[in-house]
């Protein structure tokens, strides 16, 4: 099982950095999807903390807790086109605390097209202790300021395998400093989530808020449903599950750009 957060973290510094730059268009992605970082004047460093906490850790359509949600914490540091940073996440109802660390470099193609590259090494402490590595891109077409296609791409090198992502969003600002962002998200696991099946892992689809409190100060939310499909149906039925596959979950960040 590989429990990513880097689309959490990515998402988070998106806020921040558009919390400092109110003025400039941006979009919010989900807990757990892709999104692309806007890029800083080239010798502009920020500092940003970020804390938050979600009802379930859902991730590739699958939730990774038998009990209760998480809390996040994360530190990030945005150099230009550069991102470091390190997160820990720890489960509210059960002994199971994560770490993340890593590097994701965004490139301009063109005024409407953006690309990020990156690495992270996750460490998983609980039942099981365990860690991975993962390679990661994606690419991001902002057609309109308010529809902005995503694929995104991710590798194990645990699992030798790779996961894909579609996602549509749409973000809409309803008042200065408020947008609301609804989005839809397509995904296909190949030999990521689970080893013997490959192909349409879930569907997700959501809302998100940003609300930008200060300057330096933005408070974000989003809630968000799975919808299981042929992958994870075949795992679970592999493994005697007939509960509900489908996962219904929401989230709260606060972050701080220093």
């Amino acid at each position: 099982m590989h429990k990513s957060i880097k689309y959490m973290l990515v998402a988070s510094l998106v806020i921040a950095s558009i919390s400092v730059q109110a003025n400039k268009d941006f979009y919010l992605d989900d807990s757990h999807n892709i999104n692309n970082l806007p890029a800083n004047q080239p010798n502009e460093t920020q500092l940003i903390v970020d804390l938050g906490w979600d009802s379930k850790y859902v991730s590739e359509g699958r939730n990774n807790l038998d009990l209760g949600g998480i809390t996040w914490g994360t530190l990030a540091v945005q150099q230009g086109n550069l991102n470091m940073y390190a997160t820990g996440g720890r489960a509210d109802s059960q002994d199971y605390t994560e770490w993340n660390l890593g590097v994701e470099y965004s490139i301009s193609l063109s005024d409407t097209v953006e690309a990020n590259l990156g690495y992270q090494r996750l460490e998983f402490y609980g039942d099981e202790r365990c860690s991975d590595n993962e390679l990661f891109g994606d690419l991001a077409y902002q057609a309109q300021t308010w529809l902005i296609p995503t694929l995104s791409y991710t590798y194990s090198t645990q699992a030798g395998g790779y996961f894909l992502e579609v996602s549509i969003h749409s973000p809409w600002q309803l008042s200065q400093g408020l947008t609301v962002t609804p989005y839809v998200s397509q995904a296909f696991d190949f030999q990521y989530a689970s080893e013997e099946h490959n192909g349409v892992n879930h569907f997700q689809l959501g809302i998100e808020a940003e609300c930008l409190i200060s300057d330096r100060l933005a408070l974000s939310g989003h809630f968000s449903r799975t919808l299981a499909q042929e992958d994870i149906k075949l795992e679970a039925r592999a493994d005697g599950n007939e509960a509900s596959l489908d996962q219904t979950y929401a989230g709260i960040h606060l972050i701080w750009s220093l």
